[in-house]
């Protein structure tokens, strides 16, 4: 029995984009198609196998911890964009100021959608949805650059809409226009996970 089921949720790719030098930079720059293999998408910094433990999982690991690599992808959808920039009073946000790969449109609800979930392109490219990213405060100085006294306002806005982070799990290429459709796990919601949550959260 299929552990994963095609749902009737397709998207359309409208952005990709690449950020080649995180160093220098987080802001991505526009491409009209990724190359994803197994790595994540070619020329992206935030690719590769494996990467240095973050902030995020330091209750499973010390910082800097090599581990796999599960955020090879920022995928955002285009509706989230617009609520962000709306909250922080601009007509529109470009993806690129806040590093993304890629922008869909069309799948309600997407910084939400379950872990494990599947988004797989009209070509047979396929992500693994890891989880929903949490907004930070390194969006706000390219923000900051392009609108002055905005940068700081979003992550607040970004609650919530942050869109996905994700990993290569069939290779190919997205392609800008692509139909890309949501896969789901065909799994109950565990019965424990509320209590879980709670008692994790008296740990801290």
């Amino acid at each position: 029995m299929p552990v994963l089921k095609p749902t009737g949720y397709v998207g359309r790719i409208v952005w990709l984009g690449l950020v080649r030098d995180r160093d220098a930079a987080l802001e991505s720059v526009a491409v009209d198609s990724l190359t994803a293999t197994f790595a994540g998408p070619e020329g992206e910094a935030h690719g590769g196998l494996t990467r240095p433990s973050c902030s995020r999982v330091t209750a499973q690991y010390p910082k800097g911890t090599v581990i796999r690599n599960t955020r090879q992808f920022s995928v955002l959808a285009a509706e989230d964009l617009a609520a962000i920039a709306a909250k922080m009073g601009v007509a529109t946000l470009d993806p690129a100021l806040v590093g993304a790969t890629m922008v869909v449109e069309g799948i309600p609800d997407f910084s939400h959608i379950p872990p494990s979930s599947r988004l797989q392109a009209e070509g047979g490219a396929t992500l693994v949805v890891d989880l929903e990213n949490r907004p930070c405060m390194l969006p706000a100085r390219p923000i900051e650059a392009r609108h002055p006294g905005l940068g700081a306002r979003f992550k607040a806005a970004a609650q919530g809409r942050r869109g996905i982070v994700g990993w290569v799990e069939r290779e190919g290429t997205f392609r800008l226009g692509e139909a890309i459709r949501l896969h789901v796990p065909d799994q109950p919601v565990w019965a424990h996970l509320d209590g879980a949550r709670q008692h994790g959260a008296r740990q801290e």
